[in-house]
């Protein structure tokens, strides 16, 4: 068993025994806050207490406040306020946290709305979008990941969130020893005509730029006929968080797993591909493949641990990335919720710490 592995139990210990509360808390008066469902701490809602409240003075003067609580309920949403427009959304970031960051080695299809805020992925409007962490499979990720609801639809779209913190305590301790040994294998096939090119994802036509990008980050790259390219990249399964030391659940083994996706698009790809060429599946860190129960044992555990609401014009919902995973659901009319990331967390510089 890996050093990972030993520690994480004591956590697990610590976690599987405690109780959440609601709470209701006033941050110079300015503000109410407490969670969405009484029988959740996810998502914490703020709202203001009196008229007038302007949510980027408030915030930039809460910081100690937002970031505790954010770390108790691994998400915040900010509703009621003025807040309006991608500026003020990437105004908001800055004022909560550091360093804005830009979308790299991408994976999702999205639109670039100006500084470093995007859409959030476009992808087709009767379709579910697992949740996931965002850029889990990345040696560098945020920490924090932030959405703003710019137009609110007319039905459906909610961005569904899901407590990782829960969903590890619940894992079948075999499950869980087995990612923890192993950690998880995430294989990209580009150039097959599904999914974002190579040239995209790594923003790039040369192909050395490619490789020296990967080589600094652990990623395996392997070049096959008529220009087309393959990467392996074994991440762990569980990471520890770089502010509190808790193991959090953070990957995207189950997401890109080819059995997630929607039966008519996995037959799809099934019938055309073979399974080592599939634009995207993951593994055991080893290669191995990770059993169907394992799989649906962790669908499962995500389906019960995730909280929906609609969105509301002018929400802004701040998450910490390793401790809660995001989707999103399917929806009718327009819909418009920008993105915007921050704070890099480096595996291999913590590792090397």
């Amino acid at each position: 068993m890996t050093r990972d592995a030993e520690l994480l139990k004591p956590g697990l210990r610590k976690l599987g025994a405690t109780v959440r509360k609601a709470v209701r808390l006033s941050e110079g008066g300015l503000i109410n806050a407490a969670p969405l469902r009484e029988d959740r701490s996810l998502p914490l809602v703020v709202r203001p207490a009196v008229n007038g409240v302007n949510l980027l003075e408030w915030a930039a003067g809460s910081r100690d406040f937002i970031e505790g609580r954010l770390l108790e309920h691994g998400g915040l949403l900010f509703r009621g306020f003025s807040l309006k427009g991608a500026d003020e959304f990437e105004r908001f970031i800055e004022a909560v946290s550091d360093e804005v960051l830009e979308y790299r080695e991408r994976s999702s299809p999205r639109l670039h709305v100006g500084g470093k805020i995007y859409t959030s992925t476009e992808y087709p409007a009767d379709q579910s979008i697992f949740v996931h962490n965002e850029n889990s499979y990345q040696s560098v990720f945020p920490v924090k990941i932030f959405f703003h609801c710019a137009t609110a639809p007319a039905e459906g779209g909610e961005t569904p969130i899901a407590d990782c913190r829960r969903v590890l305590a619940r894992l079948s301790p075999s499950v869980r020893d087995r990612f923890a040994e192993k950690g998880w294998m995430y294989v990209r096939n580009f150039g097959h005509g599904f999914g974002l090119p190579w040239q995209t994802v790594f923003q790039t036509t040369d192909k050395a730029e490619v490789e020296a990008y990967c080589r600094a980050r652990g990623i395996e790259v392997e070049w096959k006929e008529g220009d087309r390219l393959r990467t392996r990249a074994v991440r762990p399964a569980i990471t520890r968080h770089p502010r509190t030391g808790e193991p959090a659940w953070f990957n995207h083994a189950t997401f890109f797993h080819v059995s997630t996706l929607e039966p008519l698009i996995r037959d799809a790809l099934l019938a055309e591909f073979r399974t080592e060429d599939l634009p995207t599946n993951t593994y055991y860190g080893d290669g191995s493949p990770i059993e169907p129960s394992v799989l649906e044992e962790l669908r499962q555990l995500y389906r019960e641990e995730t909280v929906s609401f609609a969105w509301e014009q002018g929400d802004v919902m701040m998450l910490d990335n390793m401790l809660t995973a995001h989707g999103r659901r399917p929806y009718a009319g327009p819909r418009k919720v920008l993105v915007g990331m921050s704070e890099p967390f480096d595996r291999a510089a913590a590792v090397a710490a």
